[in-house]
């Protein structure tokens, strides 16, 4: 089977931000290089913005910083990756090109200011997750304590995203800012979020959410932080297996994608430590499901729901 591999979520850049030593091309530092994009299927890779909770006063700077690291580092030094910012541009990569998609993890570097989004937007970044874990002023995240939803800021995020044809991410969102957020979102994702009834962490989506993000046509990006695979114990590829037949059960054949969160984690799946070992992975599901349905989960499904032309 010649797979193709659509990766919605990695933090490459943060990596490469706090160790500007670290070469995109074959470092062992990275659970994602060029070598490995080029060498395992990659088709398209999302780069993630991700300021760290630390910085407050610079937030729009490091996330500048970091467009920098993706131009300069990633897209100029590695032949045949091509930015891309519409669904045309998907279609008219040829076979041996991969596209490179920004994404910004948490609206935490732009503060208050849509000027700042619209920059974002015009420097390539397609999808606006829209907080991490704490409270901006978009939102609250998971983990914030009060657990409100969209400020009144933030739902002017969401609806500039709708007129911009921009992805809004809810991974990381409060649950009432989820609700909120399906009201008003146009082109809704999860980019690296799992299944709540089967690991019960508060980064994962419950049964009721994923009916809705397959109601209202999203994706989920099954995603292979092992914390949000299981309660206890090592994680497998196996374990990532359990959480997609759940999505799939509640309807979600077209629903289902990956996020893989590499680079962003220090922890892995058994079998699955690096982008190379994607392979394992794919073999796996090529037991439990067709041709097909493996394609719509690693690269068809993500792709379809990429917003524009």
């Amino acid at each position: 089977m010649n797979t193709k591999i659509f990766d919605a979520h990695s933090d490459v850049l943060y990596k490469m931000w706090l160790d500007p030593t670290i070469s995109f091309h074959n470092s062992p530092q990275l659970h994602i290089t060029s070598q490995q994009l080029k060498s395992s299927g990659s088709k398209i890779q999302c780069f993630a913005i991700y300021v760290p909770e630390n910085v407050k006063i610079h937030a729009f700077e490091v996330a500048i910083q970091m467009i920098d690291i993706f131009y300069e580092k990633i897209i100029n030094k590695t032949p045949n990756l091509k930015l891309i910012r519409t669904k045309e541009d998907i279609n008219h990569l040829k076979e041996e090109e991969i596209g490179a998609i920004l994404t910004l993890e948490g609206c935490e570097s732009i503060g208050s200011s849509i000027e700042r989004l619209r920059a974002l937007y015009r420097l390539g970044v397609s999808s606006i997750g829209l907080t991490w874990n704490f409270a901006n002023e978009v939102a609250d995240g998971v983990l914030e304590r009060r657990g409100a939803g969209l400020t009144n800021f933030g739902r002017e995020v969401v609806l500039e995203n709708n007129k911009h044809n921009i992805w809004t991410d809810v991974s990381h969102l409060s649950e009432i800012g989820f609700w909120e957020v399906m009201e008003l979102g146009n082109h809704v994702i999860a980019s690296h979020s799992n299944v709540k009834e089967i690991c019960n962490h508060p980064r994962n989506l419950t049964n009721e959410q994923i009916k809705m993000l397959i109601e209202k046509d999203g994706v989920i990006g099954i995603t292979f932080v092992p914390p949000f695979l299981v309660e206890n114990g090592n994680a497998t590829v196996f374990d990532i297996i359990k959480h997609i037949d759940h999505v799939c059960a509640l309807g979600g054949e077209n629903n289902v994608g990956f996020g893989s969160d590499f680079d962003g984690i220090t922890e892995t799946v058994q079998g699955l430590s690096t982008f190379s070992e994607y392979e394992n992975l794919i073999n796996i599901l090529l037991n439990y499901y067709t041709d097909t349905q493996v394609q719509k989960f690693l690269f068809d499904n993500f792709v379809r729901k990429f917003p524009g032309n």
